[in-house]
C-alpha cells in the first residue's frame, strides 16, 4: 500500500473526532480486521492516520481489541511514529485528575493478549527496557509545559486486562509498588509499535484516582471517567496538534526503527 501517512494516532474514550477533511481507508491485515478504518488527514507537514482503538461507536472492550491488526494497519499505510493518548487512573495522590503523564515504563498485568508479531522461525527477542521513544517523549513534555498543561515527565503505567476495574486490594498493591498510572490498553499496543520499527509514545490523561487510595477516594465509575476526559479533551487536542506539527520528518534520531534488526539472533 502506498505511503498515505507518516504519523499514527490511536484514540481512546471520547476521542473520535480528531481530524477534519479526512480520507477513510480500510486496511486488511494478516491478523484479521482492525478496530476500525484509518481516518487520514493533514497536520502541518504531516499526514496523520487516526484509528479509534475501541471502534468508532466504542463497542470493542479493551481485552478484545485486535492490537496486532491495529498496529499492522498503521505500519501498512507508512507510519513511522505512533502516538497513543489514553484515559487512565492515578495510583498516587500527587498525580491528580486532569494531569497528563508521559509514561516511560509499563508493567504488563494482562492475560491472554496476542502481544507479539514474532512467532518464528527466526529467533527474535526484542528489548522492552526503554519502550517509549525518547525523542517523542521529550517533544511531548516540552510542548505540554509550553501550553501550561500540568505534566509528569515520567511514570509507570500498569496495564490490567479489563473490562473490570481493580479491587481495592489489587489497586493498593499497585500503589505500594510506586507505580503512577493504571490503564487497560497501553499493552500490547505500544510494544507492538516498537516491534514494527515505529516510535511509540504514551500520553496518559488522568481521569480519576484508582480504588487503592483506600478511604480517600470513592470507587471509580466509567461515567466519571468520560466526564473528566471530555472536560480535558481540548487540552489533549492542542497538545497533539502542536507537537505533531513539530515532529521532524524522519526518525533518525532514535533507535526505534532498528528494533527488529537489533532483536534477531545472528547466525
Amino acid at each position: 500500500m502506498e505511503n498515505l501517512a507518516d504519523i499514527g494516532v490511536f484514540g481512546g474514550s471520547g476521542f473520535y473526532k480528531f481530524l477534519d477533511d479526512i480520507k477513510e481507508v480500510q486496511v486488511e491485515t494478516p491478523y484479521g480486521m482492525p478496530s476500525d478504518s484509518l481516518f487520514i488527514g493533514k497536520i502541518g507537514a504531516h499526514r496523520v492516520a487516526f484509528m479509534p482503538r475501541h471502534g468508532r461507536k466504542h463497542t470493542i472492550l479493551p481485552h478484545l481489541i485486535n492490537y496486532r491488526a491495529n498496529v499492522w494497519a498503521m505500519k501498512e499505510v507508512g507510519c513511522k511514529r505512533v502516538i497513543s493518548p489514553c484515559a487512565a487512573g492515578s495510583l498516587q495522590k500527587h498525580v491528580a485528575p486532569g494531569h497528563f503523564v508521559i509514561c516511560d515504563q509499563f508493567v504488563d498485568w494482562t492475560d491472554g493478549r496476542k502481544s507479539t508479531f514474532f512467532e518464528g522461525p527466526i529467533v527474535t527477542h526484542p528489548s522492552a527496557a526503554e519502550i517509549y521513544c525518547p525523542e517523542l517523549r521529550k517533544l511531548a513534555i516540552d510542548t505540554a509545559k509550553e501550553l501550561g498543561i500540568t505534566v509528569h515527565e515520567t511514570g509507570t503505567v500498569v496495564v490490567i486486562n479489563g473490562p473490570r476495574f481493580s479491587t481495592k486490594a489489587e489497586s493498593k498493591f499497585f500503589t505500594s509498588q510506586g507505580w503512577e498510572v493504571i490503564n487497560m490498553t497501553a499493552f500490547p499496543e505500544a510494544y507492538l509499535v516498537k516491534e514494527a520499527d515505529m516510535c511509540p509514545l504514551n500520553i496518559s490523561l488522568i481521569t480519576d484516582y484508582d480504588a487503592g487510595l483506600v478511604g480517600d477516594v470513592p470507587p471509580v465509575s466509567h461515567g466519571e471517567v468520560i466526564e473528566v476526559f471530555n472536560s480535558n479533551i481540548d487540552y489533549l487536542k492542542k497538545l497533539l496538534f502542536t507537537m505533531i506539527e513539530r515532529i521532524p520528518a524522519d526518525n533518525n534520531n532514535c533507535d526505534c526503527r532498528n528494533t527488529k534488526k537489533n532483536s534477531q539472533l545472528q547466525g
